[in-house]
């Protein structure tokens, strides 16, 4: 039996593409259950108007977290195999059967990370969608860890980690897949089960987005290495290689290119094929915002990060990796 589940919580504007999409599957789930965790608009009302076309069950549970909102959907479930997704998004119309597939060929797979690509609309969304989202050929299956939007994995998997973390508001879904590895090892990957789902349309609600991953990752004691290599970088090298250009001399500006180059590499290399099937596309327009939005979401990142770790460091969380 297959259970399909997610959490929601005001997705009026955006929740009828997945329940949509959730419809058209070619292999149709044995049962939805959606958790509400107290939306004030029409959300409840419209998943509810689509339980004649879907084998859906609503729970309502005000004030729940992600995680939470994640582990009631998947305690209320029947299912012996989850798949996990999220409100907003758009699903391919084989997702289901290709995220399923090796879980049901091979009784010794527990969990399978499925793939999501940025479903952009106008040349602020690719140059989102091209800067933050890797593309399938960039993804090593024996590392890659999977987002809670296209997941499947056997229920005594989800069982034997205790679940989603619901001490974290942010990053839970990391910290869920890293337990799963500790557990029952690498993952199989499934590239073609693809969801779509749309970028951060404005700079302000990215900054907020990546704000909140990192002060997740603080909360949860993630990629100190990565963390550190950028406070380096931004408050160290940067400012040394400007310095090494005033007092000694100016051509030594040139050693930024190189770091520029590095930095800026893959999202240049990802933006043809995203702004490809974008009506009135800038291209000039996309190749200005994607710096921008690099170094924004880096700011982001390093001001998000230390106010996780100060949460932590006063509400003392669980250590996920005993």
């Amino acid at each position: 039996m297959i259970s399909i589940i997610a959490t929601v919580l005001n997705e009026g504007e955006s929740i009828r593409r997945l329940l949509d999409s959730l419809v058209a599957q070619t292999r149709q789930p044995d049962e939805i259950v959606i958790t509400d965790g107290g939306s004030s608009d029409q959300t409840v009302a419209i998943l509810q108007s689509y339980t004649a076309r879907l084998p859906l069950n609503v729970l309502v549970i005000p004030g729940c977290n992600i995680s939470a909102g994640r582990n009631r959907a998947i305690e209320a479930a029947h299912g012996d195999i989850i798949a996990v997704t999220d409100a907003g998004v758009r699903l391919e119309n084989d997702w289901l059967e290709h995220l399923t597939q090796p879980l049901l060929i091979d009784s010794s797979t527990q969990v399978v990370g499925g793939f999501f690509k940025a479903d952009t609309h106008n040349t602020f969304e690719a140059a989102m969608g091209a800067t933050v989202l890797p593309l399938s050929d960039e993804i090593d299956p024996q590392t890659f860890l999977p987002s809670s939007r296209s997941i499947a994995f056997r229920k005594s998997a989800w069982l034997g980690v205790g679940g989603y973390p619901e001490w974290l508001d942010y990053c839970e879904d990391l910290i869920f897949d890293l337990r799963l590895k500790q557990a029952v090892g690498n993952f199989a990957f499934a590239p073609t089960a693809v969801v779509h789902f749309r970028p951060r349309g404005s700079l302000r609600s990215f900054y907020k987005q990546y704000y909140l991953y990192a002060r997740g990752d603080g909360k949860a004691d993630l990629w100190r290495k990565r963390h550190l290599i950028r406070y380096l970088t931004y408050l160290v090298a940067a400012p040394l290689v400007l310095l090494l250009g005033l007092f000694i001399h100016p051509l030594l500006w040139a050693l930024y290119l190189p770091g520029a180059a590095y930095y800026l590499y893959q999202p240049y290399r990802r933006l043809p094929s995203i702004l490809r099937n974008i009506p009135n596309r800038s291209v000039l327009k996309a190749v200005l915002l994607v710096p921008i939005i690099r170094i924004l979401g880096d700011i982001a990142k390093m001001i998000g990060y230390p106010a996780g770790l100060r949460w932590r460091r006063i509400h003392q969380p669980p250590d996920w990796r005993s």
